[in-house]
Formats: structure tokens, C-alpha cells, sequence
């Protein structure tokens, strides 16, 4: 009888799916998003994210200062952004930066490599 009770126990414990309403909402499109005319407005606003942190169009920048750094460069929050990962930055940092920049309201965000 334990052992029917240890089989279903065990049986619950890996059908049950832990942690999946925290996850970060990703609008992956092809090239043909793009083909409804929309332009690059405004300055560039490249991100680059690498192992030794992070830097906006070239200039490093602590991570929490790059919302203010970016809102001079951008007319509103729906401005396109472009975020390059590089040699050293793992998926947690990169996680990190999309956080940041979906708190910050900013949710139009090309990732390259």
C-alpha cells in the first residue's frame, strides 16, 4: 500500500508545472513584420550587453542607469530599441535587461547577435 502511495506521490510531483506565470512575453516575428511601412525613427539606441556589462550606443552604462539614459533618445516608449548580446553575456543578464527595459514600458526590443 506505501508504494501505491510513493508512485502517486511521485507521479503529481512531475506532472505539476512550477513557475510559469512569471515569465517574461515575447513577441517573436519574422521578416515580414515589418512590412506594414513601419521606419526607424530618432537617434540609434543600440544596447550591447557582453560579459564585462553593458553599453548604450558604444558608452558603457550601469544597468540601472540605462532607462534614463535611453529617454532622451527616444520620442516615446513605443521607439524601436536594439539589443546585441555578445561573447560572456548569459541568458540571466540578458533576462535582466528585457525586465528592466518591460518594467521601463519600453516593449519594441530587435535582439541581435
Amino acid at each position: 500500500m506505501i508504494d501505491l502511495i510513493f508512485l502517486l506521490l511521485v507521479f503529481f510531483m512531475l506532472a505539476t508545472r512550477f513557475g510559469g506565470q512569471n515569465g517574461l512575453q515575447l513577441d517573436v516575428a519574422g521578416p515580414s513584420a515589418n512590412a506594414g511601412g513601419a521606419v526607424w525613427n530618432g537617434p540609434p539606441r543600440l544596447i550591447d550587453l557582453r560579459g564585462e556589462g553593458l553599453a548604450l550606443n558604444g558608452v558603457p552604462v550601469a544597468p540601472e542607469a540605462l532607462v534614463a539614459a535611453l529617454e532622451p533618445l527616444m520620442q516615446d516608449k513605443g521607439d524601436a530599441l536594439i539589443l546585441r548580446t555578445g561573447e560572456g553575456a548569459g541568458m540571466q543578464e540578458l533576462g535582466a535587461v528585457l525586465d528592466l527595459l518591460q518594467k521601463a514600458g519600453m516593449v519594441r526590443i530587435l535582439l541581435v547577435e
